[in-house]
């Protein structure tokens, strides 16, 4: 078959080539989404123990029978707190990367 008339050997219409200048533009955003959401992870890892030196309450409080605020915080808290990052971090990544870097597109998907 001729190429451009739909046969096997068409691969325009199967598949888009990203230039690296999207691939560098989309790994760009990508570093700055993940230091963004670094930032963020080390910022609740640095208040754990910056609550625990300034708020006496935080340690010596009893909260859940015996357990104090900083414990239910760093048993349970950090755990939920973390996989909230990641997800988001995950999901915007997928965002960003799926938006920049192009695939298979039908005429209906748009620019």
């Amino acid at each position: 078959m001729i190429d451009g008339d739909g046969g096997p050997g068409d691969s325009e219409d199967l598949e888009t080539r990203d230039t690296p200048a999207e691939v560098d533009a989309a790994f760009r955003t990508l570093r700055r989404v993940a230091v963004g959401y670094f930032l963020v992870f080390l910022g609740v890892v640095a208040a754990f123990p910056l609550l625990s030196f300034t708020l006496d309450w935080w340690s010596e409080a009893r909260v859940l029978g015996d357990l104090s605020p900083g414990f239910l915080t760093a048993a349970i808290g950090l755990y939920a707190v973390f996989a909230v990052i990641g997800m988001a971090a995950a999901s915007l990544s997928s965002a960003v990367e799926a938006r920049m870097l192009g695939g298979p597109r039908g005429p209906e998907a748009g620019p």
